[in-house]
């Protein structure tokens, strides 16, 4: 009787650790969606990269955010052919270029990554830097949800005004004036190349002083812009 009574109490015990966990994340996904939603149309005021670089002492360029409608088209075809050629198309996943690069680096190579620029935005805007499976799967997560709730327009316009294109330079702008002393409209596509050529590794590749590297990546990326064209975005929801 005993040992039955001490069964019935660790299965409750159990039972409403389980009911409880459950509820808890229940919640944690309703308001990581309703982030998503609000972020649709409200611009992220920071991420926690950018406070993560602050609190290790790194001070910030100022930040201005830069509308859509005034974001030169170059520095949209350069991303595109830099960083996901498929951008406007895709769901949000490139699922060949992730096998490929599963096979890759499980030979034990230099690691790749196969990340979108839907998937690099939402690891700047709501998850936290360090690579880990727990922050993958909530990438995941994030990016089925962002490619349902916002337009392609808006994707692009969050992922250029937030990410990183240098030590303590988040955004277009801020990039634009630190390296070239002018604003974002004002960038040259060779200037738009440049700055997406630096994108793997901002904090340590300069475009105001670019290496032999930086400009033959340059000169590739204006080879694919030219090849690919104008990137063409959707500005509906759910228009792929």
């Amino acid at each position: 009787m005993g040992c039955n009574r001490k069964k019935e109490k660790v299965g409750h015990s159990f039972s409403r650790w389980f009911k409880w966990t459950f509820i808890a994340l229940l919640l944690l996904a309703k308001q990581s969606v309703m982030t998503v939603v609000v972020y649709r149309w409200v611009n992220p005021p920071f991420t926690l990269l950018m406070l993560s670089r602050n609190m290790d002492g790194v001070k910030s360029a100022d930040r201005k955010w830069v509308p859509f409608d005034r974001i030169p088209q170059g520095m949209i075809d350069a991303v595109v052919a830099s960083e996901d050629n498929n951008f406007a198309t895709h769901c949000g996943f490139e699922f060949g270029q992730m096998k490929a690069a599963f096979l890759h680096n499980r030979e034990g190579k230099r690691i790749r990554g196969a990340s979108t620029i839907t998937q690099q935005m939402c690891k700047n805007v709501f998850l936290w830097e360090k690579r880990s499976y727990t922050r993958k799967a909530l990438e995941a997560w994030f990016t089925v949800w962002v490619e349902l709730l916002w337009s392609k327009e808006r994707i692009m316009e969050v992922y250029l005004n937030v990410i990183e294109m240098g030590n303590g330079i988040y955004g277009i702008e801020a990039a634009s004036q630190s390296y070239y002393r002018h604003p974002a409209s004002k960038l040259t596509r060779e200037e738009a190349a440049m700055i997406a050529a630096a994108l793997p590794s901002p904090r340590k590749r300069n475009p105001a002083r670019p290496t032999a590297y930086l400009l033959r990546r340059q000169a590739q990326i204006l080879n694919l812009m030219n090849k690919i064209g104008k990137v063409e975005l959707s500005l509906q929801t759910g228009d792929k």
